[in-house]
């Protein structure tokens, strides 16, 4: 079992032992989404520390969505409840990083793109292979992509 799944898994018995319905419910759903991952194709497996987060990440993301789609449909409670699910799947997430970090990296990955021999807004791919591998688990894709285009763009 990997450290992280397990971590998850002591936080879920305390979490269920202090009563906590929010947190052991989010927690339930995140194991049973890491589980899902493990049984997903020909045989089962472990996954990493690293596969893990990224499980955590994208509950997480799903927790946003549906919070801003509640907000939306003026349905305030349940999106009141995504946002504190999402919120105690952070607390598992790497710290992520400011848009000052974010745009010092990408500037600096447009530069070795450039340095390639890569302009415009073509090389955008070329970029996102540069900075994908820096901010793994700390920047979400979207976020990223935005930047790239912006600076890519002369901004």
């Amino acid at each position: 079992m990997t450290t992280l799944k397990s971590k998850l898994q002591e936080d879920l018995n305390t979490a269920i032992k202090e009563r906590d319905e929010l947190r052991s419910s989010t927690l339930r759903l995140t194991l049973a989404a890491i589980t899902k991952e493990e049984v997903a194709g020909k045989e089962k497996r472990e996954l990493s520390d690293e596969e893990v987060t990224k499980v955590i990440t994208r509950e997480a993301k799903k927790r946003r969505e549906a919070a801003d789609a509640f907000a939306q449909g003026g349905r305030t409670e349940q999106a009141e409840r995504e946002k504190a699910e999402g919120e105690v799947l952070a607390t598992y997430l790497p710290k992520q990083l400011s848009d000052d970090e974010l745009r010092q990296i990408v500037a600096q990955a447009v530069e070795e793109a450039k340095a390639a021999g890569a302009e415009g807004p073509r090389a955008m791919g070329q970029v996102m292979k540069i900075v994908n591998p820096k901010v793994a688990g700390q920047a979400e894709g979207g976020r990223v992509a935005a930047v790239v285009k912006q600076l890519l763009a002369g901004g």
